[in-house]
């Protein structure tokens, strides 16, 4: 499997990474070609770091989009005007 990592999902790119893995632990890689298997491994490990950081902050967004009402507007404190100054 050698698809365009633009176009890969998350799971398609960790199973060539374990496609990878099991092929250079087997011994069915030769010297020659495992320069290639590495780069396409550090490719697809960098584009898998990449959709776990945009899930992260879009679940993150998700949760402080729930937990976040509305702010109430400050109450001035005695002697003080809205804005937290005496005058």
């Amino acid at each position: 499997m050698n698809k365009e990592l633009k176009d890969m999902t998350y799971r398609e790119a960790t199973q060539e990474l374990e496609e990878i893995l099991r092929a250079i632990e087997n011994d069915a890689v030769d010297v020659d070609e495992l320069t290639q298997k590495v780069q396409r491994s550090s490719q697809l490990i960098k584009l898998c770091k990449e959709k776990l950081r945009k899930a992260e902050k879009a679940i993150d967004q998700v949760f402080n989009e729930e937990n976040c009402e509305t702010p109430a507007p400050a109450k001035p404190q005695e002697g003080k005007s809205a804005s937290g100054t005496l005058f």
